[in-house]
């Protein structure tokens, strides 16, 4: 605290100037009156200003004086010194001060002017942001192993932001479509129509994380903001936490308590749990019968580590489940634990559309048509920008005959989430569902050019190749996508029934083997085996195959309803007595 040698006043050192009651503040640190315009402490343009109101007279009425009776302006001028003024009377020294007032007054004006316009243009709080693109994490590290990080914590980040009030905060569909792209700011902000980018590079070495952000006002060509975090990995969800608040405070949204609990949240507090949960959503996404083991390892640490952590038991049941399409793993195996996961995710949280999407395909899986219908439609209501939902929907709507509402699904499933490749082949799946074998392979060929060593992306376009007659081409893809996949029992299918559907019937029979063996040993479905007899003409082996599924109510059945590889049994009565038993129309 200062005292004013005037009135004797005490004032905080924040302050250039005293302030008695009546008085108006003019000009100083923006930050000390809502509005006021002003200039930074150590510039010479400071007074120290009284009001000489009376008590109760309008603050518009304040009458200023200056401490020592003059003012201390940048004006060039040295002020008189005090001794010159020692002599004057109490009413002289009135009179003189009441003599000088207007041309105190138009100097203070002027000043006002002229610190206020600088003040604007220099020290003025920047309009808060409307709108921003929160671009996918650069990981500079080298290792595709860290992935997990850069992509998970841009995916947490948008989602945390996405709960400020009047912040347009662009979705991860909109943004990871740039990733891995050297795109200019200025391309990006007019196509997304946005204000402001955040840009993200993250660098991992040892138990050492960095990483560095740049908020660009993109409009104006301004750098809003730098700042580079260093910390363990340990401290992962506390940096999340501090980047989302930091990130806020630039942006200038004011926060209730709760929004910043909202913008802040990581699902859980703990930050081996929170690694494990991003490490085991990218595993989960490669969807591999390894990458999917990997993927439950990690999910099961998550849930350890913080035993209320509903995303994650999610994450356990989603990755039971499709382990009975890449793994083989029977239905009435993988169903159970499931549900138990899903359910247990909603018990912590009632309101996690997450949930509700593998209910859904727990109730697909159990040829519960209604109820999974009406999962699904709750998880979209509840988390309309969750990609998954849309996806496992639109099969299951393919498995019902609903193609056009299919089709629909998984186009909005993409617009999500751009960068899936699980996504992406059903979107392959789809066009060759509706004879658009070209658009198909396009669709096919472009995710290779991404995502070269995913197995499905190979698999099926083996098949587009398949009904185009390029069958060298559909061999070397079907080969491919065995070789990828370490020869699962979902891609040996493909390659067996490309075989035999183009004569190489005694290299199918040596896959049919190796699937039978798979099957025997709970690592291969049997429509995977039926499929292989189909190619080999030899129908009856098929349908016999067809039901011992039916018997085991297979969770992969429902789709001969749609898959290609089951095109020439279609008139087969067999076949369709098999979709009436399974609730299924024609």
């Amino acid at each position: 605290m200062k005292r004013c040698p005037e009135c004797g006043r005490e004032y905080d050192n924040s302050m250039m100037f005293c302030l008695d009651d009546g008085a108006e503040l003019l000009y100083g640190p923006a930050k000390s009156v809502p509005g006021a315009t002003g200039f930074p402490s150590d510039e010479p343009q400071t007074a120290i200003l009284h009001s000489t109101a009376a008590p109760g007279e309008a603050r518009t009425r304040a009458q200023i004086h200056t401490t020592e009776q003059t003012a201390i302006l940048s004006t060039g001028a040295e002020a008189e010194p005090r001794e010159s003024l020692g002599g004057l009377s109490e009413k002289q020294s009135f009179s003189a001060n009441r003599a000088a007032k207007p041309l105190i007054a138009a100097v203070v004006a002027v000043a006002v002017l002229v610190g206020g316009f600088f003040g604007y243009k220099y020290f003025a709080p920047t309009k808060q942001i409307e709108s921003i693109a929160v671009m996918p994490f650069v990981n500079e590290t080298g290792n595709a192993e860290v992935e997990y990080l850069s992509d998970g914590m841009t995916e947490t980040l948008i989602k945390g932001l996405s709960n400020l009030p009047d912040l347009n905060v662009k979705p991860r569909s909109t943004v990871f479509r740039y990733k891995g792209k050297s795109t200019d700011l200025q391309t990006i902000a007019r196509e997304l129509n946005v204000q402001a980018i955040l840009n993200g590079r993250v660098t991992q070495r040892g138990d050492q994380l960095t990483l560095s952000l740049e908020l660009i006002d993109v409009p104006n060509d301004k750098v809003i903001w730098t700042e580079q975090y260093q910390r363990r990995q340990s401290d992962v969800v506390s940096l999340q936490s501090e980047i989302a608040k930091d990130v806020s405070a630039r942006i200038k949204a004011r926060l209730t308590g709760t929004e910043e609990q909202k913008v802040t949240s990581t699902g859980t507090r703990d930050p081996e749990a929170y690694q494990a949960y991003l490490k085991g959503r990218y595993l989960w996404n490669r969807r591999t019968a390894l990458n999917i083991r990997k993927a439950l390892e990690q999910f099961t640490i998550a849930t350890e580590r913080d035993p209320n952590y509903a995303l994650a038991f999610v994450g356990l049941a989603d990755s039971h489940l499709v382990l009975t399409e890449y793994a083989g793993t029977p239905t009435d195996e993988v169903v159970p634990k499931a549900k138990a996961y899903a359910e247990r995710a909603l018990a912590l949280d009632s309101e996690l559309g997450e949930a509700h999407a593998t209910l859904g395909s727990v109730a697909d899986y159990r040829w519960h048509w209604a109820e999974a219908e009406d999962h699904y439609k709750r998880s979209i209501a509840m988390n309309p920008g969750y990609a998954t939902a849309y996806h496992w929907y639109s099969i299951r709507l393919r498995s019902w005959g609903r193609y056009d509402e299919a089709a629909a699904m998984i186009k909005r499933a993409q617009e999500i989430d751009p960068v899936s490749s699980v996504i992406a082949v059903n979107v392959a799946r789809t066009h060759q569902l509706l004879q658009n074998d070209h658009a198909a392979i396009e669709t096919l060929l472009k995710l290779i050019e991404s995502d070269a060593g995913f197995p499905a992306a190979h698999q099926y376009l083996a098949l587009s190749y398949f009904r185009q007659g390029r069958k060298s081409e559909a061999i070397a893809s079907a080969r491919r996508a065995v070789e990828l996949s370490n020869r699962s029992g979902v891609t040996l299918g493909d390659l067996g029934f490309v075989l035999a559907s183009v004569g190489e019937k005694e290299e199918a029979r040596g896959v049919l083997r190796e699937l039978e063996a798979k099957y025997a040993s709970k690592e291969a479905n049997g429509s995977y085996v039926a499929m292989v007899y189909v190619g080999l003409g030899e129908i009856d082996k098929a349908f016999e195959w067809l039901e011992k599924e039916f018997e085991r109510r297979s969770s992969q059945l429902p789709m001969v309803r749609w898959n290609l590889q089951f095109d020439s049994v279609r008139d087969d009565p067999r076949y369709k007595d098999l979709l009436m038993r399974m609730n299924l129309p024609e």
